[in-house]
């Protein structure tokens, strides 16, 4: 479906009028099958540890979302509700009130858009707006209505680990061995929506880097991928800007950078799970992740690559 879009000073060719493109709605079955996925992050919240409320105005969620899909994203996830350790939770009237503008605009203008929810009836707005993808960070404790609702919608549902809630998950990270114990609690997990009645093809897993892991239990999990791709299903890899980089960066004296000062260790850990053929990467910032994954996929395959820039 075709519509008409405008946006000022977000597009090629920007400048001081809006830019008006016949834009083409796509969907997840019109992304790129040959390499990792993009996956670009809106946070429409005032209390996220990346940006600290920057983008909670509907417009400049709107005009972050367009930079991002200009930029290269494949996907852009948009979410209404911090979930960093210590945040308080909000209730889904406030938290459609955020996205669904925002999701509505990014739809129309032809990005393919997630919707980072743990609440069924927000991804049922969502879905009443257009085919997004469910991106449900619950893990364990996920609404008993979700599992109905993918399976009634036939929406594409990403299946995150993790184990309690904002306030209580630091203290769950508990494993005897964190690669198994979250291999079989996302297939307890699998289990559950299939027998709902979801289809194994609706399903991406996220082992949940950062949700109830606790430093080294994350690059445990990363070195784990292909354990965790053995289960069967498509694998998506979060790790932008999260709290086990900012120890790996820190300084002689513990200073950790700041949140946007690890993109360059975003963009390796991008780089290294395209070399494990993940399904796609969520980040903050799209270049580096995107040029990384092109790199892995000509190291896997340089042949096509060379074959496809002919086409080109």
């Amino acid at each position: 479906m075709d519509s008409m879009a405008a946006q000022t000073g977000t597009g090629p060719n920007t400048g001081p009028l809006s830019v008006v493109r016949k834009v083409r709605r796509r969907t997840l079955r019109d992304l790129p099958t040959d390499r990792t996925l993009i996956m670009g992050v809106v946070n429409v919240t005032h209390n996220s540890f990346s940006d600290g409320g920057q983008y909670l105005a509907a417009d400049a969620a709107i005009e972050q979302g367009l930079r991002l899909h200009y930029a290269g994203a494949d996907i852009i996830d948009v979410g209404g509700e911090s979930t960093r350790p210590g945040a308080e939770a909000i209730d889904p009237v406030t938290e459609q009130n955020r996205i669904l503008p925002v999701i509505e605009a990014l739809v129309k203008a032809g990005a393919v858009v997630s919707v980072d929810t743990m609440h069924a009836v927000t991804a049922e707005a969502a879905l009443k707006i257009g085919d997004v993808i469910i991106n449900d960070v619950s893990g364990l404790n996920y609404e008993p209505e979700m599992p109905e609702l993918i399976a009634r919608t036939g929406a594409t549902y990403i299946l995150m680990h993790n184990r309690g809630d904002s306030k209580t998950m630091d203290s769950l990270a508990d494993y005897g061995d964190v690669v198994e114990d979250v291999a079989r609690e996302l297939t307890g997990l699998k289990d559950a929506f299939l027998a709902a009645g979801v289809q194994p093809e609706q399903l991406i897993l996220d082992p949940g880097l950062g949700f109830a892991k606790a430093g080294a239990q994350n690059w445990e999990l990363l070195k784990g991928l292909d354990r965790l791709q053995s289960l069967g299903f498509p694998v998506l890899v979060a790790a932008s800007r999260k709290r086990f980089l900012g120890t790996l960066l820190a300084n002689e004296a513990g200073a950790e950078p700041a949140p946007a000062d690890r993109d360059h260790a975003t963009a390796a850990v991008s780089a290294l799970s395209a070399l494990h053929r993940v399904w796609g990467v969520r980040v903050h910032e799209i270049e580096p992740s995107l040029h990384a994954v092109k790199a892995a996929r000509a190291w896997l395959d340089p042949e096509a690559t060379s074959a496809r820039r002919r086409r080109a």
